[in-house]
């Protein structure tokens, strides 16, 4: 006769018995972008943010009136991750294997008065010349003129900071008075120790740029950094907790 020690591990055997055709490791689960978040006002908001419309030169933008955050980046940074972790919709920026995808200035209404923004990708080598010419030219247009743009978020891989065109958004942000808050994304690509020298080593540099330039270590795939980004686009916003 089983002991209740035999019968309770029988039970917890049956329980975690792997199903047919379910791939091995059974008990490994996908991580979730769009996992519950803290519960405070900037996040709710976010999680409204819907495709308003696409833009290919300034004049196409939306009315010039209310407040919206930019994002850019150099393409296969992790921009559109970062986008639809931080507002927590799964699919609210278009993700692809293919870096450069995103060729228009992409706006996404939070609500009639607040609006985040995806700006083309930038830099990549197979990238047309003559289209990396007309990006730059739209963005720094985009940067010097959009007078409701409350800050701008610059994404960059953490192993891969500060590269050329990350510097020409930085020097454009600070010639036009632009507040510009990095994210050094795929942070677990990198262990602590490594990250955060990275981190301190980026602080270092673009305190040299201008004073209205922060940096954090983000990650979409562990969710890291997602409060402190929150706290960022609050302030921008002006949306009180």
């Amino acid at each position: 006769m089983a002991s209740p020690h035999q019968k309770k591990q029988r039970a917890n055997s049956k329980k975690n018995k792997r199903e047919p055709n379910t791939p091995y490791p059974y008990t490994r689960k996908e991580p979730e972008v769009d996992k519950p978040v803290r519960d405070n006002a900037v996040a709710s908001l976010l999680q409204q943010a819907e495709f308003l419309k696409s833009a290919q030169k300034l004049a196409q933008c939306p009315p010039n009136e209310g407040l919206e955050v930019a994002f850019a980046g150099r393409s296969n940074s992790g921009k559109s991750s970062s986008i639809n972790t931080i507002s927590n919709l799964r699919k609210l920026a278009r993700t692809s294997k293919t870096p450069g995808r995103t060729q228009l200035i992409n706006f996404f209404g939070i609500n009639e008065q607040l609006r985040l923004v995806d700006l083309p990708g930038y830099g990549y080598a197979q990238v047309p010349e003559a289209m990396k010419i007309e990006w730059q030219a739209n963005m720094s247009e985009y940067i010097e003129r959009r007078e409701c743009l409350a800050g701008l978020i610059l994404v960059m891989d953490v192993r891969h900071p500060l590269r050329e065109f990350d510097l020409m958004m930085l020097e454009w942000s600070t010639h036009f008075g632009m507040p510009v808050h990095i994210l050094l994304s795929k942070s677990d690509k990198l262990k602590s120790g490594p990250a955060k020298n990275v981190l301190l080593n980026v602080q270092e540099e673009v305190a040299q740029i201008g004073e209205h330039i922060t940096a954090q270590l983000f990650s979409s795939l562990k969710r890291d950094g997602v409060d402190e980004a929150h706290q960022v686009i609050a302030r921008w916003l002006q949306i009180k907790e």
